[in-house]
């Protein structure tokens, strides 16, 4: 499994995998209890591909540091995301020693620590880029097979584009019932 199909959801715990699209948005597993929620567009979501850790001098994506955790772990759970702040921060630092302590707070270090810890018990232990390996390989697959593009930004995007035709139909309506109300008076 790869991490492009696994967001956070605000508002909501742990992490969950994208499962199927739908017409309002798209069905999600939680990867704590398995349960199947709806996601509408209306939810704030983040996908852990798009998501980066501030340093001093860049923004390290999050796929680098359960990289460097993996790597300093043994691809095995780590501490808890429960224990005392200043053990986290300790942890953190040993894993990226220059990220930002003014923008980075201890509950994102939390956050990253938890994720973690629930992508290993899950079964992810690889944390590579495989894009970019797919793109140096295949250049000729343009993506027009929608079942292979799993980003959920550009469905949203889709959906919006579609929503100011219904609204003008909407607005005919509402005329329509005017006229049809002054008709009767």
């Amino acid at each position: 499994m790869s991490l492009e199909k696994i967001l956070s959801i605000s508002g909501k715990p742990g992490l969950y995998k994208m499962t199927k699209q739908t017409r309002s948005g798209f069905l999600a597993a939680s990867l704590i209890d398995q349960k199947k929620i709806s996601v509408s567009a209306r939810h704030n979501v983040s996908l852990l591909t798009e998501i980066a850790i501030y340093t001093l001098t860049q923004e390290v994506p999050l796929r680098e540091v359960f990289q460097k955790i993996a790597a300093k772990e043994g691809s095995k759970q780590t501490i808890s995301h429960k224990v005392p702040k200043i053990e986290l921060e300790e942890f953190f630092f040993g894993i990226v020693p220059d990220y930002d302590e003014q923008r980075v707070y201890p509950s994102d270090i939390k956050k990253v620590v938890q994720w973690y810890n629930i992508l290993i018990k899950n079964g992810f232990t690889d944390f590579s880029e495989p894009d970019q390996e797919k793109d140096k390989q295949e250049p000729q697959a343009p993506p027009s097979d929608k079942k292979q593009n799993p980003s959920s930004t550009k469905k949203t995007v889709s959906k919006q584009v579609q929503k100011p035709p219904a609204k003008a139909t909407k607005k005919v309506v509402t005329q329509h019932k005017k006229t049809t109300t002054a008709k009767k008076k």
